[in-house]
């Protein structure tokens, strides 16, 4: 635990517990978010075969789970943390310029 709060910048254990709550919650969110979303879309396991279905709602969990991540982790006390986690995962995705500040 020790390593993973110095590589976090984390200085509490309650701090890592509430982190990963929030990715776990997160995660449950994403998915249960997406569901309406692939319903409003269109897409259901009934109207397209499965190995199509499966895979475009994955797709679509993941920016649901990278949009609902800060609110989440917000909610758990954590909006420092998951705020820094998702500029530096969206710049290692080649999306860093949304970031940049206009000097």
């Amino acid at each position: 635990m020790d390593k993973l709060k110095e590589r976090w910048g984390i200085e509490s254990n309650w701090a890592i517990f509430f982190i990963f709550c929030a990715f776990a919650v997160n995660g449950s969110f994403a998915a249960w978010v997406a569901k309406p979303v692939t319903g409003f879309l269109g897409l259901s396991p009934e109207t397209l075969n499965p190995w199509l279905y499966w895979p475009l709602r994955i797709l679509l969990i993941f920016p649901i789970y990278q949009l609902t991540l800060p609110l989440v982790g917000w909610l758990f006390g954590q909006f420092k943390f998951f705020w820094a986690f998702e500029k530096k995962f969206l710049s290692r995705l080649g999306l860093g310029f949304l970031f940049k500040e206009n000097s």
